[in-house]
């Protein structure tokens, strides 16, 4: 998975596209990430009782990590992610755009 929690990304297909945000949680099995605020549902909810009343409550769906895109924090472009192995054998991500360590 080349993407991790904290990220800085882009939404690049679907109703929110354009917007922007940080990772939340990943589900790699899934294929998933979630981000607050993006891909917000409506969901009418019957009341249950005096401790859960009914009304419209908002739900945040994850999204496809096919459909977001990390944002470089040196050159601020869209980009796909990069592996470099230094001589003493660390492995980091680079932009490719801009070849920068993110």
């Amino acid at each position: 998975m080349k993407l991790k929690k904290g990220d800085n990304i882009i939404v690049i297909a679907g109703k929110d596209k354009g917007r922007k945000g940080k990772i939340e949680k990943i589900f790699p099995k899934k294929g998933l990430v979630l981000l607050p605020g993006i891909n917000v549902f409506k969901r009418h909810a019957k009341s249950r009782g005096e401790k859960q009343p009914g009304g419209i409550i908002d739900i945040i769906k994850p999204l496809p990590i096919s459909n977001v895109a990390l944002l470089c924090p040196r050159c601020g472009k869209p980009t796909r992610v990069g592996y470099q192995v230094s001589k003493d054998g660390t492995k980091s991500r680079i932009c490719r755009q801009c070849q920068a360590i993110i």
